[in-house]
């Protein structure tokens, strides 16, 4: 397999921030949440947050799919069922990978279990694209991307989803407003703590 340095690939272009302010917020660790309608009953959100982590480590552990049960705790299962990689000579192109995931939530007086295969698409060092099989969502998509900023990472994470289950649009972007970026937070620590572990063994072993 060859990998391709990241500094030698442009960063997949991400959302741009508006302000300044905007900037120190994420350099201070909050989340920027958007949030808009997607279908009657669907909802689309992207959330950005910095990392302060050089991308290259960020995309080794977000593309450790069974990790991500530790990042989103509704997400009780995740594993990677098919692996697949385009080339062009002896340069690798996208990796495509099969992922299994269930999530349970409750949700208002529901306790649901929901669960998806989903077609993965990751462009080295720059951005993983989701895309449902099949599953328990009429429809379902996510977009994660990486980009450099200062000595950290930009992490833009976007996804629409409609459920099955009848809820108004508005109920849906309610949740996702208060569940995600305490997810996203939840996900950042635990890359920071990933990596200084990491950093740790390493020290310890040499």
């Amino acid at each position: 397999m060859t990998v391709t340095s990241p500094n030698s690939v442009r960063a997949a272009s991400c959302p741009p921030i508006c302000s300044d302010r905007q900037m120190a917020s994420l350099l201070n660790g909050e989340i920027a949440l958007t949030t808009r309608s997607h279908t009657a009953w669907g909802a689309s959100v992207t959330a950005q947050m910095y990392l302060p982590l050089e991308r290259a480590i960020a995309w080794v552990q977000l593309t450790d799919y069974p990790r991500w049960v530790q990042y989103f705790p509704d997400l009780a299962r995740s594993e990677i069922v098919h692996r697949s990689e385009a080339r062009e000579g002896n340069q690798s192109l996208d990796i495509r990978k099969r992922l299994y995931q269930v999530a349970k939530k409750s949700f208002l007086v529901l306790s649901v279990q929901v669960d998806a295969y989903l077609n993965v698409v990751e462009t080295a060092y720059q951005r993983i694209q989701f895309h449902m099989e099949s599953g328990s969502f009429s429809d379902f998509s996510a977009d994660l991307k990486l980009q450099d900023y200062g000595g950290g990472t930009l992490l833009t994470y976007t996804v629409q989803a409609t459920p099955l289950i009848p809820v108004p649009s508005m109920f849906i972007q309610q949740a996702i407003q208060l569940d995600l970026p305490a997810n996203m937070r939840n996900m950042r620590q635990i890359l920071c703590r990933q990596v200084k572990s990491a950093v740790k063994r390493t020290v310890l072993s040499s």
